[in-house]
């Protein structure tokens, strides 16, 4: 596949199937971009795992924080990597050794490692780099529009809103 440029209905389609997230490096300060995303995809009604193993045992975000992927209770829909690109590969592939695949393994904004992306999608997994789901999510719901911010996406139909959490109102 050609990392350099996805389609919306790719990213679309693994934002809408995915519904458990395993954070690796996900962080309890504030002001990390980590923690952004995971309260904003908990806002959007995804089950976020965080995964740091120096947090391991605390909470964050009401959050029970795991050291490593082994300890998750089930396979996530994905695995959203906020680790720099070297240390990306080594987790890719301890997840492929595990045999408890999830659908799509997602690495952050800068990180990049097209050999761990080439070995996770012969193990049938889908890759996206050098993405965030929190600005894909917010781009492809208009979300970004709101803001003044030009999101390449352009629509006549008003989202729908719904009771609880907000999802995208991209479905049809």
């Amino acid at each position: 596949m050609n990392h350099d440029s996805y389609s919306d209905a790719y990213i679309k389609g693994i934002l809408d199937e995915t519904r458990t997230i395993a954070m690796v490096g996900a962080s309890a300060n504030t002001v990390r971009p980590s923690y952004f995303v995971l309260k904003y995809m908990l806002s959007k009604g995804y089950d976020v795992w965080p995964i740091n193993p120096g947090h391991a045992g605390k909470e964050i975000l009401g959050q029970m924080t795991h050291a490593s992927l082994a300890d998750l209770p089930e396979a996530p829909d994905m695995i959203d990597i906020f680790r720099n690109s070297a240390a990306a590969a080594k987790i890719v592939d301890d997840i492929i050794a595990s045999k408890n695949l999830p659908k799509t393994i997602w690495m952050q904004l800068s990180v990049r490692n097209d050999e761990a992306a080439a070995r996770a999608e012969a193990a049938g997994i889908k890759v996206v780099m050098d993405r965030c789901p929190k600005i894909e999510y917010g781009r492809l719901s208009g979300e970004i529009g709101w803001a003044g911010v030009n999101s390449r996406t352009l629509s006549s139909k008003r989202p729908t809103l719904r009771d609880g959490f907000q999802r995208r109102g991209l479905k049809s």
